[in-house]
């Protein structure tokens, strides 16, 4: 009986041997793309939503809309497309929040396109079709930098060319980013080996 729970104890010692060096790996390609910042143009500049503050965008969210209208106004990409939902007793989506943000800084509403979305898949895939119907084809990414690794990865899946252009003034900061690189390791692991889509459908059933 020592044989089996031998066996047993060192195929799990080495099961989560494996997880940890996965993870491990994960992270360290999470941190190095989020230093990356592409210099190259797009066909169009895909910004993923975060919080809004009763139709005004929260810090986070004006740190990656100023960073899309810089790349805009750089000639980097002649169109923008926002995302994201809105949360339950919310009265404006951050995707209409971003767009009118925009538009108030000089972006033509024909150069922009809103979509939806509660994660990151759901993001890219409100504004998948309107941005192929465009002819889209390769994009600029927009996100805080912790997050442009799953970003990424998620147009990608949409077929889309991805270059990393995040945020360079993110209110978060200093040891505050440890737990969303945290998170992000373990949605970007679990997305490679399930799917973002369905990882997505798991985490909005």
């Amino acid at each position: 009986m020592l044989f089996p729970v031998k066996w047993a104890l060192r195929l799990f010692v080495a099961l989560m041997a494996l997880i940890i060096l996965y993870l491990g790996v994960t992270a360290i390609q999470v941190y190095l793309t989020s230093r990356q910042q592409s210099t190259a143009h797009g066909d169009a500049i895909l910004v993923f939503g975060t919080a809004e503050y009763n139709g005004v965008p929260s810090p986070d969210l004006q740190a990656r809309l100023n960073q899309a209208l810089a790349l805009f106004h750089e000639g980097r990409a002649p169109l923008i497309a926002v995302t994201g939902g809105k949360a339950k007793g919310d009265v404006y989506t951050e995707a209409e929040v971003s767009v009118t943000y925009l538009h108030r800084h000089g972006v033509p509403f024909n150069d922009l396109i809103a979509g939806s979305g509660s994660d990151t898949y759901e993001n890219v895939q409100s504004v998948a079709a309107p941005l192929t119907s465009r002819s889209v084809k390769s994009v600029l990414v927009v996100t805080d930098p912790f997050h442009e690794d799953r970003a990424m990865a998620v147009a990608s899946t949409f077929s889309f060319s991805p270059s990393p252009t995040p945020t360079e003034n993110s209110p978060i900061t200093g040891w505050a980013v440890v737990p969303y690189f945290i998170r992000e390791t373990f949605a970007v692991g679990a997305g490679r080996l399930i799917g973002y889509g369905t990882l997505s459908s798991l985490v909005h059933p």
